[in-house]
């Protein structure tokens, strides 16, 4: 009856969502399904903090395509023109 498609980024979440709760529950039953140390998670949040802020960093103070390169020229040649 209804035609709906539902992306593969909401069924990736979802599916994320669910294994987390299971794993918390369990958890708190004493039985974890993913037997994570909290050191363990801090060490992979902060290495997935300083990479994206990082290749971000990187990828927007560097122009790689030509119309960044040429933007980099037309914004280097307006500062040069209010002097």
């Amino acid at each position: 009856m209804f035609n709906y498609k539902i992306s593969t980024g909401t069924l990736a979440r979802t599916a994320v969502l669910l294994l987390a709760l299971t794993n918390q529950v369990l958890s708190a039953l004493g039985k974890p399904v993913l037997p994570i140390e909290s050191q363990t998670v801090e060490q992979l949040v902060t290495a997935g903090i300083t990479t994206v802020t990082a290749l971000i960093s990187w990828w927007n103070n560097n122009s790689f395509t030509a119309a960044a390169i040429q933007a980099d020229a037309e914004l280097e040649r307006l500062k040069n023109q209010v002097h």
